[in-house]
């Protein structure tokens, strides 16, 4: 591949023995107000940036390996490396994580073109890859009953922290709420007297979800503790039972599904696990799919459909209906 002029930062890869002949050269990295990487990520809701970002480093790595989210120039890729980039992705993840990655990629190169470092023919190119095709089994799983029980038996409502761990818990499963979606909660979006929460989702898109039954006895717990300072509805608690008036990170929230697995003695899971628990609960239960996908805040209820378990279950059955003749012999 030739010199790519642009601006004058690129230039023949084989001629400096690049790992890749379709590897670009690593630049200082633009003010971050004239940033392609910058504008993408300054679009996405908060729990989306870090994501988004970690797969756009990823992507810098895979076109250069001296190269990172930040300097990588964005603005010279077009098909040939679109398409190097959308064939490592499909080795190496399953196709919805690179699929996901691939709308990185895309949202960086339509900043690239409203930031003028590209044009629009070079842009409509290189975002013209094809999805990655196919499915995976679902990861994750759900928790049972039982280790429901035993993660609020170890909730002690009359200590801060205690109190504060319950009424996550009560919101991760009872409200289905994604871990970024907790954390961002303020006191003015819960409302006491019916349960109701405003929830800002994915795509800064709001929708209501209620904390009911058990989830609302453990929030309003919380409440009575907390206060009604304005501000996060969340805070950090420390071993003391000391509360810091400051508002608590997703990534704390995944810290302590671990250590409350630990200390009930349950399988590790992690925040998402509760709200898969929500949704299949909630479908095992008999409500319809399209309410469950608004409570979910799923943009699609194909995403809603694919955590439905009667047909598995079916299926298993189905399955049961055949004899193998197989018999073990003496040991």
């Amino acid at each position: 591949m030739g010199s790519l002029t642009r601006r004058g930062v690129f230039i023949s890869n084989r001629a400096k023995g690049s790992h890749d002949a379709l590897a670009l050269v690593a630049q200082p990295a633009l003010p971050l107000d004239r940033h392609p990487v910058a504008l993408y990520l300054a679009g996405l809701a908060p729990g989306s940036r870090r994501t988004q970002r970690a797969a756009l480093r990823i992507i810098a790595k895979i076109v250069s390996l001296a190269a990172d989210e930040m300097n990588l120039p964005w603005w010279g890729l077009d098909y040939a490396h679109t398409t190097a980039v959308r064939a490592k992705l499909a080795e190496r993840f399953a196709p919805t994580a690179a699929n996901r990655m691939l709308a990185a990629l895309r949202g960086v190169l339509k900043a690239s073109f409203k930031l003028g470092l590209i044009d629009s023919d070079r842009m409509t190119r290189a975002c013209s890859v094809d999805a990655v095709r196919g499915s995976r089994v679902m990861k994750g799983r759900a928790l049972s009953r039982g280790e429901l029980t035993a993660l609020f038996e170890i909730c002690d409502a009359s200590t801060p922290g205690g109190a504060r761990n319950a009424a996550l818990l009560g919101l991760l499963y009872g409200g289905g709420l994604r871990r970024a979606e907790v954390v961002a909660l303020d006191l003015a979006d819960y409302e006491a007297k019916t349960g109701k929460l405003v929830v800002r989702g994915k795509g800064n898109k709001e929708r209501l979800a209620w904390a009911t039954n058990g989830s609302r006895d453990a929030l309003d717990a919380w409440l009575a503790v907390r206060g009604d300072a304005p501000g996060a509805l969340f805070h950090p608690v420390t071993k003391g039972g000391q509360i810091e008036r400051r508002r608590m990170s997703d990534q704390a929230i995944a810290e302590l599904a671990r250590r409350l697995a630990r200390r009930a003695t349950i399988a590790k899971f992690g925040p998402h696990d509760m709200r898969r628990t929500f949704v299949w609960d909630l479908l095992d239960g008999g409500a319809d799919l399209a309410t469950v996908q608004g409570l979910a805040g799923h943009a699609s209820p194909t995403t809603t459909s694919r955590y439905e378990r009667r047909g598995e279950r079916a299926r298993k059955r189905a399955a049961e209906l055949l004899h193998v003749p197989f018999v073990r012999g003496p040991a």
